[in-house]
């Protein structure tokens, strides 16, 4: 091994310092890693999608299973467990041209990454491989010129790549053969040989199908590739929760709280949350995937009815579009991955307003009481579900169908069945002073004077915008206007409109009054995106082509910004440019265990003097956030607490109603706030201690980088 490091070594040096020449000074560092490179390639895989067809299709998606093994798994695995540090950090004539990489050594990424591709270029595009194997080999050849890699990293990582590629190929043919010829006959008789090269032979259907039949069997089978991408998308969401890439946001941690109290509602929300958390930790444990493992089931849930509906409302096709859709909207993939109470909502909301459809159209009481309990549900979930109510009142104004179920038991059954669930809110509620009523009228500034107001409907619509993908929320408004335009109008298309639109139009109304968070309105946008879905598959259908070119573009804009907002890393990756921490989407959801920590090491050290310590937050957020990451706090939560809300006169949150630190005389407190601006400790804090100590402004430190800003005070003696 000596003699092969050796070698390794001189190796390295040879390129890195015997070969130097202007042009590889100016080329290499190109090689590694540019911007406009890397555009060029985005540009490259969007043309595949839209006009490579299906070999250009499934080529995309072999590279990107290729990538996700090559670099993904195996390269980061390898890297950890040989922990070979990089050339310049240990040769000090090392010539370093490019950034410092933050990883181990061995293998190269770079070159993994690239000889996968290349092993799936040349089983798909022949041709193309003498551009991709320059490009390979001049890559991780840069790799070792640029000071970054030794040769022997670039090596392994090549042979890795290539193997990790012919693997993916290999098991996508073998599933295709076993899976795909269940699922889809009809397009395994037509393509069976999965990754074929262009100019292979292709077997043929040995008889054709009659024409009758593959119709419904062709919807069949966009109905079983709905099913598969569903799961597939359940198993990536959870995955990525259990890599541990992500900790809590305040909310989550805050109702994880909660769940150690179980009650009949609570001071904000209604109880639902609580005990969906219960049940998940009960699995998994007090952990990140505990709190969160039902929000990705719940969302696949969503899909699952919503795939359904939309095959018996037109098609499967259009079903797994809106799938697609969905999933590749921002706001909906943040309720996939965090378990707050809008994946509960939106399911609620959309299993009432199916299962209510179908009461109207088949007169049923049976499919009412359905939506009584799922409305009941919903309210149970989150209050703005009662906006379905109005949503039903508007259907009875504008379709005569739905009018003759005033008339009918149903409508009411559903209706006592909604109150009877709501029962436990209302008595917590009516037990404390009926506070969530004041709380919820607080959050929507009902209690102040109405003043008219452009500056918060300019920041309601453009973020709404973006986070409803820009292409499908102006897809979908058009559609909302242009559909009133039809004589006659579809009866689906006025039931789904009044499903969303009454909600959305009472929060942008709002908006010109008071700040509308951007969840606010998420429960109405499946039914409006349904509405659009059906619309502008009529539109194709009538030969308008732009409707395609639409859904693909904003397929793509929205898969790409659901990638970074789930790692943002990868804009670092491929521009160099590293986001600032203000600007990092993932920023409420990370830091959160250095922050705990170095409360903890401020407690440690006031412990010291001989007396027990507890924390203190000014907010609800940290508190919730030190009680979860903080190993001492979490472990006594059912038991006397460690961390605890300031006191207060009057209830601002649910701590209000849990326990205070006031039979702890005599012993010692941290306080802890999140600011970056030095500021004087409450004055009824003051009066609790009999002394406050300000220990100042500190940097919470994640991956280099500050994250967030604490100031700490020491409070002794508590009286």
């Amino acid at each position: 091994m000596s003699f092969l490091s050796a070698i390794d070594v001189s190796l390295f040096r040879w390129i890195n310092q015997g070969l130097t020449n202007p042009i590889f000074d100016w080329l290499m560092p190109i090689l590694s890693g540019n911007s406009f490179f890397n555009a060029a390639v985005a540009i490259l895989v969007l043309a595949l999608l839209v006009k490579g067809g299906a070999r250009g299709r499934i080529f995309v998606i072999t590279i990107l299973f290729s990538l996700v093994v090559a670099d993904g798994l195996l390269s980061h695995t390898i890297k950890d467990l040989v922990a070979r540090p990089r050339p310049f950090l240990t040769l000090t004539d090392t010539r370093l041209l490019v950034g410092r990489g933050g990883s181990f050594s061995m293998p190269s990424s770079h070159a993994a990454n690239w000889f996968a591709a290349l092993m799936v270029t040349f089983v798909f595009y022949r041709k193309a491989v003498w551009v991709v194997a320059p490009l390979a080999v001049g890559v991780s050849f840069s790799r070792v010129y640029n000071g970054v890699h030794y040769p022997s990293d670039v090596l392994v990582g090549a042979i890795m790549g290539a193997g990790a590629g012919a693997a993916v190929i290999w098991t996508m043919q073998m599933a295709w053969r076993t899976v795909g010829r269940r699922l889809w006959p009809l397009w395994w008789e037509k393509l069976p040989v999965l990754c074929q090269a262009p100019g292979g032979r292709q077997k043929q259907a040995s008889q054709p199908m009659p024409a009758s039949d593959d119709a419904a069997r062709l919807d069949r089978h966009w109905l079983n590739l709905g099913y598969v991408l569903i799961l597939v998308v359940l198993a990536a969401r959870w995955i990525y929760l259990a890599g541990g890439s992500i900790d809590l946001s305040e909310d989550e941690a805050y109702q994880w709280l909660w769940s150690k109290h179980p009650a009949l509602s609570y001071y904000s929300k209604p109880p639902l949350i609580a005990y969906t958390q219960l049940a998940g930790t009960s699995i998994w444990g007090d952990t990140e995937f505990g709190v969160r493992f039902f929000s990705p089931l719940i969302t696949a849930g969503l899909s699952l009815i919503l795939l359904r509906f939309m095959a018996q409302l037109a098609s499967a096709r259009l079903g797994l579009c809106l799938v697609l859709a969905a999933t590749a909207t921002p706001l909906f993939a943040v309720g996939g991955v965090l378990m707050t109470i809008d994946p509960l909502s939106v399911l609620f909301w959309t299993a009432a307003m199916i299962s209510g459809w179908r009461a109207v159209r088949e007169d049923s009481t049976r499919w009412w009481l359905w939506t009584g309990l799922w409305m009941g549900l919903g309210f149970l979930s989150k209050y703005t579900s009662l906006f379905q109510w109005l949503c039903w009142a508007v259907y009875f104004v504008l379709s005569p169908a739905g009018r003759r179920q005033l008339k009918r038991p149903g409508l009411y059954l559903a209706l006592g069945i909604n109150l009877l669930l709501a029962t436990p809110v209302l008595l917590w509620n009516a037990q404390h002073d009926w506070i969530t009523v004041f709380h919820v009228a607080s959050d929507g500034g009902l209690q102040k004077e109405f003043q008219p107001t452009l500056r918060y409907i300019r920041e309601f619509i453009p973020i709404e915008i973006f986070l409803l993908n820009p292409v499908f929320s102006l897809a979908t408004l058009w559609a909302l206007v242009a559909f009133w335009r039809q004589k006659p109008r579809d009866e689906r298309l006025v039931y789904l409109f009044c499903m969303g639109a009454p909600e959305l139009i009472s929060y942008t109304l709002l908006s010109i009054h008071s700040r509308v968070l951007p969840n606010w309105i998420v429960p109405a946008v499946v039914p409006l995106f349904a509405c659009a879905a059906l619309y502008w598959d009529k539109k194709w259908r009538d030969g308008f082509r732009p409707a395609r070119t639409g859904l693909l573009a904003g397929l793509f804009i929205g898969v790409l910004a659901v990638v970074l907002m789930h790692n943002p890393n990868i804009v670092t990756k491929v521009t160099h440019y590293q986001i600032p921490p203000r600007f990092n989407p993932l920023r409420r959801v990370q830091g959160w265990k250095e922050t705990a920590s170095m409360v903890g090491e401020a407690r440690n050290h006031l412990l010291q003097e001989g007396k027990p310590v507890f924390i203190v937050g000014d907010h609800y957020g940290i508190t919730s956030q030190i009680t979860f990451y903080l190993p001492e706090a979490r472990a006594c939560v059912r038991q006397i607490p460690l961390a605890y809300y300031q006191t207060s006169a009057h209830p601002e949150n649910q701590f209000f109603f849990w326990p205070g630190y006031k039979d702890r005389k005599g012993q010692n407190a941290i306080y802890v706030r999140i600011t970056e601006e030095p500021g004087a400790a409450p004055e009824r804090l003051a009066k609790e201690f009999a002394s406050v100590t300000d220990l100042g402004i500190h940097e919470v430190l994640f991956k280099g980088n500050v994250w967030r800003h604490l100031q700490l005070f020491e409070c002794r003696d508590l009286h």
